[in-house]
């Protein structure tokens, strides 16, 4: 068996078969890719077929072989040319190299030159730049000099404020070319801007008188160019004050026609209607024409500053005060003849505080719009004075006629029919005051010199009239008369030192009433000349035991007919306390009087009580102590 694998092994057939059966076709991609291109042409597993497969495989590698000679034999003739250009280019290039080198040589002295002339040409480029520069920034553009050249009969427009505003820029900038080298030059510039700008100023000062002059409607309708116009004139404040004059002279014509139209024609229509035809209401005459001046001023105020709407504050508020005192003098005169001649005619008092309130009050309200300077506020206060003058002159009259024909008091001794009539109008005059819009430090001072006015003739019309009455009468009489004058002021504001005066001068007649209760008190009921007694004991220095009259018997008398007063205080009233018209003022009275009565008691009794009078049992004649009495009267 061995010698038989050795046989087989070494036969070179079975070898072979060997290999093939132990080839890996799988893995072996070269014989995959050898037998792929085998079975392209391979396509008849024949004997004669495989003979020939040598052949045919020889003829095949010869096809490829020939086929690649064919294509590289191409390539080689497209180099070969390719070559040929390379070569031609070359020399085309050595010649144009050699002729440029020649070139150069030749035009190295141009190219100098050139290079110098391109140099000098960017610096003269540079140069203009900075002329145009210069130009645009040193000269007018000629729409501008056409703008500000027009003629003085054209508007101004908006483009002569830009043109004037660069020609104010120029000029300015001018300063700049001071500093430096072209000192000619900005002279010269500086120069010509200030002729455009002297030029610009007098069309622009001229146009604007004329607008200005134009503004004579009820409502003046500023435009955006006058405003700008005064805006640029205030830099030369004589032709502002100038156009403002023109503005002012206008408008003073216009409020006085318009004041004058407001009077006898009314508003367009007939409404509202024309004021003059309230002229028989004074208080409504003088308010109306008031009421539209204040409007009429407060409107102009409202122009002006649209007018000024662009000018400096500080100038703005300088014209306003001055310009509108201007405007509102033209009224002065219409309005001041219209009111002397209703407060000339006006008798009452009471209209003629009124129409004096009503001046205050729009003297202080129209002077804060055209200052405390201007004539119309001095008109105004020209005529406030007239009326308060009228006002007093009206209610001295009247005191003189009180004081004139004194009334004789009444029965009752209450206030007479000067008096309430007296009372009645200062009431009016206070009651109108406190219905007014004056404000109440400005009323403050009226209220005194009213009152004082009516209130001291009344006073002294009083103690005339109760000059001829008792003691009592007239205490009475007085303090019904001052009670009367208390209650009218009490309601009223800033009364409080008059009716303070006026309490203690009723306090001086109530001491008198007080004195003369206690008094009839005393006598009337028997207690009296005993305390007169005791009044007088120091004097006598004896016990009063002993003088005739103060006897036990005379005192228990005498506390007897006190015991009776006790039992019914209210029937010993003096008849005048009975007609004081305060119940108040009565009870003090009353109480004030019994006080009195109970200070007297005591004084009786600590005396009876004294052991050096010598009374025997002494508390058994007065049997009431001073405290009881007291309570019984309280």
């Amino acid at each position: 068996m061995a010698d038989e694998i050795t046989s087989q092994q070494s036969n070179p057939l079975s070898r072979k078969l060997n290999k093939i059966l132990e080839m890996r076709l799988d893995n072996d991609k070269d014989l995959v890719d050898a037998l792929k291109a085998l079975s392209t042409f391979f396509t008849e597993n024949s004997l004669r077929e495989r003979r020939n497969l040598r052949g045919d495989i020889e003829k095949r590698s010869l096809y490829v072989n020939e086929q690649f000679e064919s294509a590289f034999r191409e390539v080689k003739e497209q180099l070969d040319h390719v070559q040929g250009d390379i070569e031609s280019m070359s020399k085309c290039c050595e010649e144009m190299t050699t002729r440029l080198k020649m070139a150069r040589e030749q035009t190295s002295d141009l190219i100098n030159k050139t290079t110098k002339l391109q140099a000098e040409s960017q610096k003269v480029q540079l140069k203009q730049k900075v002329a145009d520069a210069f130009l645009d920034r040193f000269q007018l553009k000629p729409y501008e000099v056409e703008a500000l050249k027009n003629s003085r009969n054209e508007p101004i427009t908006e483009d002569f404020f830009l043109a004037l505003a660069r020609v104010k820029v120029i000029h300015s900038d001018c300063k700049l070319l001071l500093r430096t080298k072209q000192q000619t030059a900005g002279l010269e510039i500086m120069e010509s801007m200030a002729l455009f700008m002297e030029s610009a100023y007098e069309r622009l000062y001229r146009w604007t008188q004329a607008e200005c002059r134009g503004l004579t409607g009820d409502i003046p309708e500023i435009m955006p160019n006058l405003q700008n116009a005064m805006a640029v004139i205030q830099d030369r404040p004589v032709l502002l004050k100038y156009s403002v004059d023109e503005y002012a002279a206008a408008r003073r014509t216009a409020i006085v026609r318009s004041f004058i139209d407001a009077l006898t024609r009314g508003g367009p229509g007939g409404t509202p209607r024309p004021i003059e035809l309230s002229a028989h209401d004074p208080i409504r005459y003088l308010g109306d024409m008031l009421a539209w001046l204040h409007q009429a001023v407060a409107s102009e105020k409202e122009s002006m500053h649209s007018l000024l709407k662009h000018v400096q504050s500080s100038v703005t508020d300088e014209l306003s005060s001055e310009l509108l005192a201007h405007i509102s003098e033209g009224v002065c005169r219409p309005f001041k003849v219209r009111v002397e001649q209703v407060v000339v005619s006006e008798q009452g008092s009471v209209v003629l505080f009124k129409l004096a309130s009503v001046l205050k009050f729009y003297r202080s309200t129209i002077s804060s719009i055209v200052g405390e300077e201007s004539s119309f506020i001095f008109t105004i206060e020209e005529l406030h004075t007239l009326a308060m003058k009228m006002f007093f002159n009206s209610l001295s009259l009247h005191a003189s006629k009180v004081l004139d024909k004194v009334e004789i008091p009444p029965s009752d001794l209450g206030a007479t029919a000067s008096l309430n009539e007296t009372l009645s109008l200062l009431r009016e005059v206070l009651s109108s005051h406190d219905a007014s819009v004056v404000p109440l430090d400005a009323r403050q001072g009226d209220y005194s010199k009213v009152i004082s006015c009516l209130i001291d003739p009344l006073l002294q019309m009083c103690t005339m009239s109760a000059s001829h009455l008792s003691t009592c009468d007239m205490a009475a009489y007085m303090v019904n008369c001052i009670y009367q004058m208390q209650t009218t002021l009490a309601v009223y504001e800033f009364t409080d030192k008059h009716i303070e005066m006026l309490a203690a001068q009723t306090e001086a007649h109530q001491d008198t009433l007080v004195s003369e209760q206690a008094s009839f008190i005393l006598e009337r009921s028997g207690i009296g000349s005993i305390y007169n007694m005791i009044q007088d004991q120091p004097a006598q220095k004896v016990p009063l035991s002993t003088v005739n009259g103060m006897d036990v018997q005379s005192i228990k008398d005498y506390m007897s007919k006190f015991d009776k007063y006790l039992s019914s205080p209210d029937s010993l009233v003096l008849p005048q306390v009975d007609l004081l018209r305060s119940t108040r003022l009565r009870d003090t009275v009353n109480k004030r009087s019994s006080d009195l009565v109970c200070v007297a008691y005591r004084k009786i009794y600590d005396a009876v009580l004294n052991p050096f009078n010598e009374y025997a049992d002494p508390k058994t004649i007065v049997v009431r102590t001073p405290d009881q009495v007291l309570s019984l009267l309280s």
